[in-house]
């Protein structure tokens, strides 16, 4: 599914720790000179841009997709209109070259994955027994009754040192 691209997903139930465990990872594998991108995956509506400005107003216009282009980044914004939301799959296909794509969400899609548990989260209910994907757990809780390998939330170097082993690298 994800051709050349090496994918990991960082999965678990809302209010998990997810975004907060991406963001710290792709700050630390940043900074190990590795090239990450990330894709988030959205449950509800979002906006990438604000009412009134130029991108906006062509949206809200009728066009079906916006580029945003300028000399620092780009943005395209593709307008549904009823389709099936894409495949992960077919987001990764407009991924330039990079070494590692985090994935935050996509629970339920079959890619290698964290997952993240905190005692705050929307479930307690583990991923992992159920989802042989999952190859790592990182809990702000003891974790027991597994043979795959557990971090604290907080360990980021830790987790970095195995996604990067994970990596071949």
């Amino acid at each position: 599914m994800t051709g050349t691209l090496k994918v990991l997903g960082i999965a678990g139930w809302k209010n998990s720790g997810k975004t907060t465990l991406t963001e710290r990872l792709i700050a630390e594998l940043t900074g190990r000179g590795l090239r990450v991108a990330a894709v988030k995956h959205a449950h509800h509506s979002f906006n990438v841009d604000y009412p009134g400005t130029d991108s906006a107003r062509h949206r809200a216009a009728g066009a079906r997709e916006v580029a945003i282009v300028s000399n620092i980044r780009f943005a395209h914004i593709r307008e549904l209109q009823g389709a099936p939301e894409p495949t992960l799959a077919e987001v990764l296909a407009h991924f330039g070259p990079c070494d590692l794509v985090l994935v935050e969400g996509y629970k339920r899609v079959s890619i290698p994955k964290i997952e993240v548990r905190r005692v705050e989260g929307r479930s307690r209910e583990p991923l992992a027994p159920g989802d042989t994907d999952v190859i790592a757990i990182a809990a702000d809780h003891a974790v027991e009754d597994t043979n795959l390998p557990v971090f604290k939330l907080d360990e980021i170097a830790r987790i970095s040192d195995f996604v990067v082993g994970w990596m071949g690298r």
